[in-house]
């Protein structure tokens, strides 16, 4: 299903993103993100969302879509579209529960394939279902990521019933960890905190997450100043 969404914009360095929306429940629609990585004429899109045909088309002309990258466990309604489709190559890690196709044609994590030449994956261990992020190594670096970071600078393509309610769920217009993934992602009597310390570990400026806003300087410190917020309390 194609649900409201808006042109492609530009990143900068060959970083492009189509800002969208999906509805959750009768009730709610909210903001999700898809990233658009060129290199030579190769697309990579990352946390996939379904297109209008005008700004597919458009799409196609920025080059052969060519990799199809899962980040999170708990997104994949539109990754076999562009699978089927473009013949794309799937990327994802294994064992995710939540959507089950399609068939995974490069393991995340196994023999350290990327799919740039300029990226790194950043692997979360320990929690229930996988969840990885992207670090692409262009500028100062940008990170990419799924529900485990997310930046809302507005509320934009939620819907009104969803503004209204986001700052009252844990989703204030600041730089997060995602509070109900952490919820449905952290074992029993266990932490995630050092793995977000080790995250910090990787060199980024900007973020951009499957849901919220790019945050396009100084990412690395409201990424910080995030996991103390979530960890301290």
């Amino acid at each position: 299903m194609i649900y409201p969404h808006g042109d492609i914009e530009s990143l900068g360095a060959d970083i492009f993103a189509v800002r969208g929306s999906i509805r959750i429940n009768l009730l709610m629609r909210i903001s999700r993100n898809m990233a658009i990585v060129r290199e030579g004429n190769e697309l990579t899109l990352v946390n996939p969302i379904r297109l209008r045909p005008e700004i597919e088309k458009k799409l196609t002309q920025f080059g052969e879509i060519k990799n199809i990258v899962r980040l999170g466990a708990f997104h994949g309604v539109d990754d076999p579209y562009y699978v089927n489709k473009f013949k794309a190559q799937f990327w994802s890690q294994p064992d995710g529960k939540t959507y089950t196709e399609p068939l995974i044609d490069i393991a995340i994590g196994i023999g350290g394939l990327i799919p740039t030449s300029d990226s790194e994956f950043f692997e979360f261990s320990g929690t229930k279902q996988p969840e990885c992020a992207l670090l692409l190594k262009r500028g100062k670096g940008i990170l990419l990521t799924c529900d485990s970071i997310q930046h809302y600078g507005n509320y934009s393509y939620n819907n009104w019933i969803a503004k209204l309610v986001m700052p009252r769920i844990g989703f204030p217009k600041s730089t997060i960890v995602g509070p109900i993934w952490l919820k449905m992602m952290t074992p029993e009597g266990a932490s995630l905190e050092l793995e977000f310390r080790r995250l910090l570990k990787l060199k980024f400026d900007q973020l951009f997450a499957a849901h919220g806003t790019f945050l396009e300087k100084d990412a690395h410190e409201a990424v910080r100043t995030a996991v103390k917020n979530t960890f301290s309390n």
